[in-house]
């Protein structure tokens, strides 16, 4: 798969207007597979797409950080979906890619890579048409899903990328201290 780059999004809003979504605007997400489902992340957290290529693996963090990369200078670091979501493990192969995105870990922002199996679509959705997470056993799996929506057939899951990914960056990359 080729590399497709998007520009990082400035932070600031310099219009004054309300972010797409408030105003019932159209809200896009890319979407990408994994094990069969259908995902989504909000394209503007999207920086790029990139085909795997191997990450350096660092010691002494869970089995999902699979390592990190070098990233034009950057040293980013690589989580596999399927394992955070406690998926099966299945071999990396052409289709397989990783989303560059931009999370809020606390005041800092930080950019992570997130392996999956494969990216979809561009999904542009209404606000009103994003339905609540489900309730299991009686608690919202608000870590996870920030939101579902459908397209044709298919149901989408739209991620909440700050509470999946940045909590779990600061947990597992916190790598104790040899004497």
């Amino acid at each position: 798969m080729n590399d497709a780059t998007q520009e990082p999004a400035p932070d600031a809003n310099p219009t004054g207007k309300p972010a797409a979504g408030a105003t019932g605007e159209l809200a896009q997400y890319l979407t990408f597979v994994l094990a069969g489902e259908e995902y989504g992340v909000e394209i503007l957290r999207v920086q790029e797409i990139k085909g795997w290529e191997g990450v350096t693996r660092v010691p002494h963090t869970a089995g999902y950080m699979l390592g990190v990369m070098n990233l034009r200078g950057t040293v980013v670091p690589v989580v596999c979906l399927r394992g955070r979501f406690g998926l099966p493990p299945v071999e990396f192969g052409p289709n397989t890619v990783v989303i560059v995105v931009r999370v809020h870990a606390g005041r800092r922002e930080k950019t992570v890579g997130m392996v999956v199996d494969g990216v979809s679509d561009v999904f542009n959705v209404a606000p009103a048409d994003i339905r609540p997470p489900p309730e299991i056993n009686g608690v919202r799996e608000a870590g996870l899903i920030s939101g579902l929506a459908s397209s044709d057939a298919k149901m989408i899951m739209l991620l909440d990328i700050d509470r999946l990914i940045a909590s779990s960056l600061e947990a597992d990359l916190a790598v104790p201290q040899l004497h």
